[in-house]
């Protein structure tokens, strides 16, 4: 098999494989009980659009009410840390959480320089006291092709 073959071999499979865990949610610690569990982030379109809008819903479940709190963002590119964001808990839901299902819905729209690739998200949720409620991670893409619109 011809080198250039086996490159674009590796380099598909290693795309798909990115792609099947696109939305595969890992908890920080796999051993603590944290009071909000995760169930599904649907990520809206998916590779992201530089650009466009980008919608991240997240399907969630509480047994504990939360009357507010903070949600931090943290953002890495192939392992680099490259951007951090905290966002007020009841912008992104309607507050009070009781227990049982709620969710969670962020939109906002990458510049057109952001570089295309592989990108992994960390998402701390405390409460009014600092009490760590969940903390979770997961896989996105942005796509190489850049919107051919400008954002104003």
């Amino acid at each position: 098999m011809a080198p250039s073959k086996i490159i674009f071999s590796l380099l598909s499979l290693f795309v798909l494989t990115r792609l099947i865990l696109a939305n595969e949610i890992r908890y920080c610690d796999k051993t603590a009980d944290y009071d909000v569990k995760v169930h599904e982030v649907e990520i809206s379109p998916d590779p992201i659009a530089r650009g466009q809008p980008a919608t991240f819903n997240i399907s969630a479940s509480t047994e504990k009410s939360i009357s507010g709190g903070k949600m931090v963002i943290d953002v890495s590119y192939f392992g680099w840390h490259v951007h951090s964001e905290t966002h007020d808990f009841c912008e992104e839901t309607s507050c009070p959480v009781s227990s049982g299902d709620f969710a969670i819905a962020h939109s906002q729209v990458l510049p057109s320089f952001t570089p295309p690739g592989s990108y992994s998200l960390k998402m701390t949720i405390v409460d009014e006291n600092k009490y760590q409620l969940s903390c979770i991670g997961f896989d996105f893409s942005i796509g190489f092709a850049a919107s051919s619109t400008a954002a104003i």
